[in-house]
């Protein structure tokens, strides 16, 4: 079928993120997919190749459809109000044709329970162009009675061929004094760790407590907010590395912008990720590997249960609980960041059994991409 997916950027380019991936997710599984974005400019580092059978389409205002045939499937993602004269052909093209659609309005990732309850739900379409067709819900998730996540067909294979050191190398990351390439992967082999945030509270309480760990610690910043972050607190904070960094426990390295695959090996290849948003939540969940969320804050703090639900799905162990209200401010006047931050340094085996378990129970369940055939398939 031939799918049109509409996607605005509001900010720091999840949006776009997550729906490059669904357009490669269905074009993998035989499908032709046009992507509408206001703002294409990410993709140029987060898919420079492109992929078969997706085309990158400019959503403008008016929007230029001159010689455009509307698509079977329409997916409205994260409510981003379709171009009203996009959906007056779309409206106009089914009827005349008295040809079955599907239109789809693509809801943001949750694991409160109303995602269930609403998935697959019917919306009427009471005015506007639209007047008379109908939208259904969909809603990702991370039940069986939700949509699912995005996996792509090949993700475990290539995981399986994996080659951390060669990766590492690849990007020119070298342990300070060590060439990759003969780095232990026991005992004194430093604890990689990966950092994607926006701007936490306690970031600079969380490089002091690597500077003075016993376990040396290396540290793989992402381009943009992370790294003018962590910057920022360097350049401020005297008592920061090298002060601070006596034992030499704790190595930075600034990566450049990494293209989608490139973000999914360094996932692969750390002992520890701290993500943000909902589209490295994904991958990070994929990797399989100890993670902390620093999940989007909003003005009506709904994401302070959005964050309980995940972790309740999650089964989190206290410290690991206790780790995430650190990192998202939500910390109780009686618990120091400090002694949180710590704790989570040992705690790091214990948390792996977690995650390897969410990581096998979601791979007992349909992806994003094949949820949506199915449901198409049963209302197109």
């Amino acid at each position: 079928m031939r799918w049109d997916i509409f996607c605005r950027v509001i900010d720091n380019y999840g949006d776009a993120g997550v729906c490059w991936r669904l357009a490669v997710n269905l074009a993998q599984r035989g499908q032709t997919v046009r992507l509408w974005v206001d703002d294409a400019s990410a993709l140029a580092w987060m898919a420079p190749d492109g992929a078969p059978s997706v085309q990158v389409m400019a959503w403008q205002t008016p929007l230029a459809l001159e010689g455009i045939t509307p698509g079977d499937v329409l997916v409205e993602a994260f409510g981003c109000e379709i171009a009203p004269e996009y959906i007056a052909i779309y409206a106009q093209y089914t009827r005349a044709r008295g040809q079955k659609y599907a239109w789809i309005n693509l809801e943001y990732l949750t694991a409160e329970g109303y995602a269930a309850r609403c998935h697959g739900l019917p919306s009427p379409v009471m005015s506007g162009p639209g007047i008379g067709l109908t939208k259904h819900f969909f809603y990702p998730g991370f039940t069986s009675d939700t949509g699912g996540l995005l996996r792509e067909a090949d993700l475990l294979t290539r995981q399986a061929s994996f080659d951390r050191n060669a990766w590492l190398a690849q990007q020119h990351l070298t342990w300070p004094g060590k060439p990759v390439a003969v780095l232990p992967d026991e005992g004194l082999r430093p604890r990689l760790v990966s950092l994607f945030c926006y701007e936490p509270a306690h970031l600079g309480t969380w490089l002091k407590a690597l500077a003075n760990d016993i376990m040396p610690t290396w540290l793989l910043v992402t381009a943009g907010r992370s790294a003018a972050a962590v910057r920022q607190i360097l350049q401020n904070d005297l008592g920061l590395p090298p002060g601070q960094n006596q034992h030499k426990a704790l190595s930075i390295s600034y990566l450049p912008a990494l293209s989608q695959t490139e973000f999914d090996h360094l996932l692969w290849a750390c002992d520890l990720n701290f993500v943000r948003g909902e589209d490295s939540l994904v991958r990070a969940l994929w990797a399989g590997k100890p993670l902390i969320w620093q999940i989007y804050p909003q003005d009506d703090h709904a994401h302070h249960a959005k964050l309980r639900a995940f972790l309740d799905w999650l089964q989190a162990p206290p410290s690991l609980r206790q780790a995430h209200a650190c990192w998202n401010d939500l910390l109780d006047n009686a618990t120091p960041a400090a002694d949180a931050l710590r704790a989570m340094l040992s705690s790091l085996d214990a948390w792996q059994s977690t995650f390897s378990h969410a990581r096998q129970t979601l791979l007992k369940q349909r992806d994003l991409a094949d949820s949506l055939l199915q449901f198409v398939a049963k209302t197109h």
